[in-house]
C-alpha cells in the first residue's frame, strides 16, 4: 500500500470522509483483494450501504488500483480503530489508522444514540481529566478484563493491543512457582480449524484444572487434555465463535490466563453470475452461490449499490442469494456485480425491444385536388405509439392535417389534399427499430413548365370560321387518334394529353391554328420530372468494433430536380426487417454507421430524395462485419538468446472480441534505426518464437502484434533491447530421484528413462555401457535441446550394466552414472537330497540354481507329497537358508520332497523334485497323562483403590475401583461406615471387577468417606475415599466456592 492516513479528526455535522489506499499491482500476476476493517475482525465490506460506500478504480498506465472508503456524515459511533489489508496470493501488506470524532454542536446529522449517551456522560462528570497510564493497568490486569478497560479507555485495536502487551511482558517477566512457562497473553485461530494451549509446570505431577470464562471444562471430543511430563495441553478441536473467550490453567492456588480470538474466514462465491439475455419486460433473477448460509452479499450496478425497492428484490435460501427484477427495461442494461467478504462476481445484462408485428400496413395513395387523404396502419400493441415523416421531415400537425391513435390503429388525415402534400409518408413507432412507408400521387394542373403525371393541356381557340389544330413535337405531327400522346379537339378547345408520361416525352412542343382568316401559333416546354433513380455501387469502405463506413455513388437521373440528400436503412444479413438510420436528409455520398453489435453480418442501401420525393431503394450492399482489431499482446518477454537467434514469449490481448486471433507478427529492429523487418511471412498461432538470422552482438528490439479479419493490433514492444550473443551456461544433469539407485526391471518390460540437463550452447551428449560406446541396436537413444531419453522396448538380461551419461560443453563436462539391472524369475534349486529321518520328522538339503534371475534369492518354498495319495502340500514358505526340517509326518507313510526358488520377481516355474523319499516307521504306542487343573481360588484384592474427588453441587458423579478374587466376591458400599442400601439416589455396578458407585446429582451433604468392601470364603479386602462436594454462590463482582466435606 502506497499511501495512508494515519490519524484522522473529523467533526460529526454532516461531514463526509474519504480514506484512498493506493495499491502497485505491476509485480502482480493477479488483481489484489481489499479489506476495511474496524477494530478486531468486523469486515466493513459487509456493511455497506447509504452510510458507508466503497469504490474501486484501476490505471492501466500505472497499474495502480484505487480503493476508497467514505463515511457518509460521520458520526460519534465511526470512532475507533481501522485497518485495511490487501493480499495477493502469498503476498500481504496491511496499514492501521485511528479516527477521533469531536462533537460539533447540537445540529449533529443524524441522530445517534451512542453519541448522545457520550454527550450525558460528559455533561454528568464535568471532572479535569488525570492522566493515566493504560499499558500499567492491562499490565496489572487479569486478561478476562481486557475488553473491559480497552473500552474504558477508548482503546478499539484489541489485536495490536494484545501483541504490545505480549511484547511487554517479554520484557518484564513474572516470576511463577508452579509454572514455569505460563499461557501467551492471546491467541487466534481460524473458525473450523482446532487450536492447542499449552502449559509447563515446575511440578510433573502436579493436577491443573482449566476454565472457560470461570467455569471448569471437563475433557470430551471437544476438549482433549494431554499431559507429557511437566507440559499440559489443552485441544479445542473445531473452534465455533461459542470458544471466543477468556481460559484459565490453575495449579493449586496459582492461574495462567489467556484469550482466544476466534477468527471467521472471508466468505466466497462458489458458483458465478450467468450474463442474462432477456426481452423487454420479462423476469429477471441473478442468482450466486457463497461458501457460507450466515454470509452478506452487495450488489452494485455500474459501481451503485442497489437497494431494495419497488424495482430491485433480494432473496436468500441457505447459500444461494437472488437479484430480482420484475419486468426488466432497456435502462437496466449494464454489469451487475455481486461482493463478499472474500470474493466478487459479475455478469452482463442484456435487454432487446419486443418485436412488433403489423397486422395492417399504409398503402399508397392517388388523389386529385381538394380529396381527402387517410393513411392507416394497424401495429400488435395498443400502448405503442409514433411519428409520421414525409420525406424524412416529422409531420406537424395543423387544422387540414390530423393524427389520431385509437388502439392498435394509427391514422394519418390529410383533408383538401394540395400538390405539394405529395410525396413519401412514413410511419415509425417509437422505440422500435421499424417503419412503414407509402406514397401520396398528386393529379392535377400546374404552370406549363412542370407538370406532374398525367398530363392534359387545354387551350382555348377562337376564330370564325371554326380554324384547323395541329400539334407538333419537332418535324412530327401528332395525330387525333387513340393512343398515349393523342390531342382531342372540341369546339373552341384543344386537348393536349399524355397518359403515362415518360421521360422521352419531355421537350418543346409546338401548337399552330390555321383559318382563312390567317394563322396563329404558341409554344409549350413540357419538362417531365420524377423521383431519382437508386443510388449506385453502395459498399462498406471500412469498419470498427460497432460502426461501418458506408459510400455510394449519386444517381445517374436526379429525376429532373436537384437531389436533396439520402436516407439510409441497413438490416442484419438473413432478416428482412430494414431499419432506418436516419431521419433528416443527409447530403454527402459517405456515412458511418453507428451502434452496431461486433461479430454480426449487415447489409446497407440507400434512397435518394429529391422535390418531387424518394427513389426506390439501391441495391443491397454487399454483407459486412463490424469488427475491431485486438488490444495488444501482453507480457511480452525474452525466453533464449542464442548466436542469431532470440526466443519470445508472449501472452494473448485482453481485449480479443469477435473476430478471434488468427496468429501473431513479430518484427524486429536494430536499436537507434526506425525500419522494423517482418520476422515471419505467416502468422504464427502459437505465443512463442525463435527468431533467426539475426546480427551477432547487435541490441535488438522487438515488437509483436495479433492479426485477425480486422487487421492488425497496436504493436507490444520491448521496453530494453536485447544484446545477439550466446549465454554461455555450464553443463548440469538434472537426474531424476528414482534414477539415482538402482533401476530394476523385469524381463520383457520397456524401459523408458527421461534425464533432462541444461547448458548452452547445446552440449555434446554421449552415453557408456559399461565403460564402451552404447550398441544402438540393442538401446534406442534420443536427444533433445534439453533432454536425452533412453528407450528399450524389450528389456533383457544383457541390457543390464552402469550407464554413463556425459554432457560436455568444449571444457566443461558433466557425468553421471546409472545402475540398470533386469531381473527375471530364477531357476529350481538342484540336488534336493532327503538327509536324515528321525521320528515323524525329515531334514533335507539343496544347493542355490544356477540361474538366479539376474538377483539375489529371498527364500525357498518346500512342500511334501504321500506317495499314495500324491497330494503337495506346503510344509515351509521363505525359508532363507539352503536347508530345512519337515516335522509332524504321518507314521507308517513314506514322502518326497520338491523345493521352489524365490527372488524379487516371484517364484520359479518349476521345482527342485528330492533324489530319495522319507519313510517314517511305525514304533510303540504313547499314553497321555491326563491335565491336571489348577486352583484358582484367592482371597479379595483390590488392584485399583479409590481416589479423592471433588465435585459440584447438582452434576452428576463417579468414584471406581477394581477387584480381584474366586469365588467371586460380594461387593459392598457404604458412606461414613453406613451401608448403601438400595437408595434410589446410588446406582451400583460391576463389571468383569470393575466396581462404580453413580452419585446422582449430589448434594452438599452427600461428601464424606466412601468405603467399598469385598468378602468371599477365603477372606475380605476393603478401600475408601474422600468425597468433596462444592456449591457455588454467586454476587455482583465475583464467584465465591463454598466447600462442605462431612467426615
Amino acid at each position: 500500500i502506497s499511501a495512508m492516513i494515519k490519524h484522522v479528526i473529523l467533526f460529526v455535522t454532516g461531514k463526509n470522509v474519504t480514506f484512498v489506499a493506493k495499491v502497485d499491482s505491476s509485480q502482480m500476476l493477479r488483481k489484489p483483494t481489499m479489506k476495511w476493517l474496524k477494530g478486531k475482525w468486523m469486515d466493513l465490506g459487509s456493511k455497506a450501504g447509504k452510510h458507508l460506500q466503497f469504490k474501486e478504480t484501476y490505471d492501466r498506465n500505472t497499474k495502480i488500483y484505487s480503493y476508497e472508503m467514505t463515511i457518509v456524515k460521520v458520526v460519534d459511533g465511526d470512532a475507533g480503530g481501522y485497518r485495511c489489508e490487501v493480499t495477493s496470493k502469498d503476498k500481504c501488506d496491511s496499514c492501521t489508522f485511528d479516527i477521533s470524532v469531536e462533537d460539533a454542536g447540537e445540529d449533529a446529522g443524524e441522530l445517534d444514540f451512542s453519541g448522545l449517551l457520550k454527550k450525558r456522560e460528559r455533561k454528568q462528570k464535568e471532572e479535569p481529566e488525570i492522566d493515566v497510564d493504560v499499558w500499567e493497568i492491562l499490565k496489572n490486569a487479569k486478561p478476562c478484563d481486557y475488553e473491559k478497560i480497552a473500552f474504558q479507555y477508548g482503546i478499539t485495536d484489541l489485536r495490536g493491543m494484545l501483541k504490545r502487551l505480549k511484547k511487554m511482558r517479554k520484557v518484564e517477566p513474572k516470576k511463577s512457582d508452579a509454572f514455569l512457562k505460563k499461557l501467551d497473553p492471546a491467541y487466534s485461530v481460524e473458525k473450523g480449524k482446532k487450536i492447542q494451549l499449552n502449559v509447563e509446570l515446575s511440578d510433573p505431577n502436579a493436577q491443573v484444572r482449566w476454565l472457560r470464562n470461570g467455569q471448569e471444562i471437563k475433557p470430551s471430543a471437544k476438549y482433549i487434555f494431554e499431559s507429557v511430563g511437566g507440559i499440559r495441553k489443552l485441544t479445542i478441536n473445531k473452534c465455533t465463535l461459542a470458544d471466543d473467550a477468556a481460559y484459565e490453567c490453575v495449579v493449586g492456588e496459582e492461574k495462567s490466563f489467556t484469550e482466544v480470538f476466534i477468527q471467521e474466514p472471508p466468505v466466497t462465491i462458489t458458483k458465478m453470475l450467468d450474463d442474462i439475455h432477456v426481452v423487454v419486460g420479462e423476469k429477471v433473477e441473478f442468482e450466486v452461490e457463497v461458501s457460507d448460509e450466515g454470509a452478506n452479499v452487495k450488489w452494485m450496478k455500474d459501481g451503485v449499490e442497489l437497494s431494495r425497492d419497488g424495482k430491485y428484490r433480494f432473496k436468500k435460501d441457505g447459500t444461494k442469494h437472488w437479484l430480482i427484477i420484475n419486468e426488466a427495461t432497456t435502462e437496466d442494461i449494464g454489469t451487475y456485480y455481486v461482493y463478499t467478504s472474500g470474493g466478487e462476481s459479475k455478469a452482463e445484462l442484456e435487454v432487446e425491444e419486443k418485436e412488433l408485428q403489423v397486422l395492417q400496413s399504409i398503402a399508397d395513395l392517388t388523389l386529385k385536388a381538394a380529396e381527402q387523404a387517410v393513411f392507416k396502419c394497424e401495429v400488435s400493441d395498443e400502448k405503442v405509439t409514433g411519428k409520421w415523416f414525409k420525406d424524412g421531415v416529422e409531420v406537424t400537425p395543423s387544422n387540414r392535417i390530423k393524427m389520431t391513435h385509437m388502439g392498435r390503429t394509427h391514422k394519418l388525415v390529410i383533408d383538401d389534399v394540395k400538390p405539394e402534400d405529395a410525396g413519401d409518408y412514413t410511419f415509425v413507432p417509437d422505440g422500435y427499430a421499424l417503419s412503414l412507408s407509402a406514397k401520396l400521387n398528386f393529379l392535377g394542373k400546374r404552370e406549363n413548365q412542370l407538370i406532374m403525371y398525367p398530363l392534359r393541356f387545354d387551350v382555348d381557340i377562337t376564330g370564325e370560321p371554326p380554324p384547323t389544330v395541329c400539334w407538333k413535337k419537332g418535324d412530327m405531327e401528332l395525330s387525333e387518334a387513340e393512343g398515349r400522346v393523342r390531342v382531342e379537339t372540341r369546339k373552341n378547345l384543344s386537348c393536349f394529353i399524355i397518359e403515362g408520361a415518360e421521360r422521352s416525352d419531355e421537350g418543346l412542343y409546338h401548337i399552330t391554328v390555321t383559318n382563312p382568316a390567317g394563322e396563329d401559333k404558341a409554344d409549350v416546354m413540357v419538362k417531365i420530372v420524377d423521383v431519382p433513380d437508386p443510388p449506385e455501387n453502395v459498399k462498406c469502405t471500412g469498419v470498427g468494433e460497432d460502426s461501418a463506413s458506408i459510400q455510394w455513388d449519386p444517381p445517374k437521373f436526379d429525376g429532373g430536380v436537384p437531389v436533396k440528400g439520402y436516407l439510409m436503412e441497413r438490416k442484419k444479413k438473413g432478416s428482412s426487417r430494414w431499419t432506418r438510420l436516419n431521419f433528416d436528409i443527409y447530403e454527402s455520398t459517405t456515412y458511418d454507421a453507428k451502434k452496431m453489435i461486433e461479430g454480426v453480418l449487415y447489409e446497407m442501401r440507400v434512397f435518394a430524395v429529391n422535390g418531387i420525393g424518394m427513389s426506390q431503394p439501391s441495391a443491397s450492399s454487399k454483407p459486412f462485419m463490424p469488427i475491431a482489431p485486438t488490444s495488444e499482446p501482453t507480457r511480452l518477454t525474452v525466453e533464449d538468446v542464442t548466436d542469431g537467434t532470440c526466443a519470445l514469449k508472449w501472452l494473448p490481448p485482453e481485449r480479443i472480441g469477435a473476430g478471434g486471433i488468427d496468429g501473431y507478427i513479430i518484427e524486429y529492429c536494430v536499436e537507434g534505426a526506425s525500419e522494423w523487418v517482418q520476422a515471419n511471412e505467416t502468422p504464427v498461432e502459437k505465443n512463442s518464437y525463435r527468431v533467426r538470422g539475426l546480427p551477432v552482438g547487435e541490441k535488438m528490439l522487438f515488437r509483436v502484434r495479433a492479426v485477425n479479419i480486422a487487421g492488425r493490433s497496436p504493436p507490444a514492444v520491448m521496453a530494453q533491447a536485447v544484446t545477439i550473443r550466446e549465454i554461455v551456461e555450464r553443463p548440469k544433469i538434472r537426474l531424476p530421484r528414482q534414477l539415482r539407485t538402482k533401476y530394476i526391471k523385469r524381463v520383457g518390460e520397456k524401459v523408458n528413462l527421461v534425464i533432462p540437463f541444461q547448458g548452452k550452447p547445446r552440449p555434446v551428449v554421449t552415453w557408456l555401457k559399461d565403460g564402451a560406446p552404447l550398441d544402438t541396436k540393442l538401446v534406442n537413444v534420443r536427444t533433445s535441446d534439453v533432454d536425452t531419453i533412453l528407450f528399450i522396448r524389450q528389456a533383457a538380461k544383457e541390457h543390464s550394466g552402469q550407464y554413463t551419461l556425459s554432457v560436455q560443453i568444449e571444457n566443461m563436462e558433466d557425468k553421471v552414472t546409472l545402475e540398470i539391472q533386469i531381473v527375471d524369475k530364477p531357476g529350481p534349486p538342484i540336488a534336493v537330497t532327503v538327509t536324515d529321518v528321525w521320528g515323524f520328522n525329515a531334514a533335507l538339503e539343496w544347493k542355490p540354481p544356477k540361474d538366479n534371475g539376474n538377483c539375489e534369492i529371498t527364500g525357498y518354498t518346500i512342500q511334501k507329497a504321500d506317495l499314495k495319495t500324491k497330494e503337495w502340500f506346503t510344509v515351509l514358505e521363505h525359508n532363507r537358508r539352503p536347508s530345512c526340517t519337515a516335522s509332524d509326518l504321518v507314521m507308517g507313510n513314506e514322502y518326497t520332497f520338491r523345493v521352489f526358488s524365490e527372488n524379487i520377481c516371484g517364484m520359479s516355474d518349476d521345482a527342485g523334485i528330492s533324489k530319495n523319499t522319507a519313510v517314517i516307521a511305525k514304533t510303540g504306542t504313547y499314553i497321555l497323562q491326563p491335565y491336571k487343573e489348577k486352583d484358582m481360588c484367592s482371597s479379595p484384592k483390590f488392584i485399583t483403590p479409590l481416589i479423592d474427588r471433588s465435585v459440584i453441587a447438582g452434576y452428576s458423579a463417579a468414584i471406581s475401583c477394581a477387584v480381584r478374587g474366586h469365588p467371586k466376591p460380594k461387593i459392598i458400599w457404604m458412606k461414613n461406615k453406613m451401608i448403601i442400601g438400595e437408595d434410589p439416589k446410588y446406582l451400583m455396578q460391576n463389571n468383569q471387577g470393575v466396581l462404580t458407585l453413580n452419585i446422582r446429582k449430589p448434594s452438599l451433604f452427600d461428601g464424606g468417606k466412601y468405603t467399598c468392601k469385598a468378602i468371599n470364603d477365603l477372606g475380605e479386602d476393603e478401600v475408601e475415599c474422600k468425597l468433596v462436594v462444592r456449591g457455588m454462590a454467586k454476587n455482583l463482582n465475583h464467584h465465591q466456592c463454598v466447600t462442605l466435606t462431612m467426615t
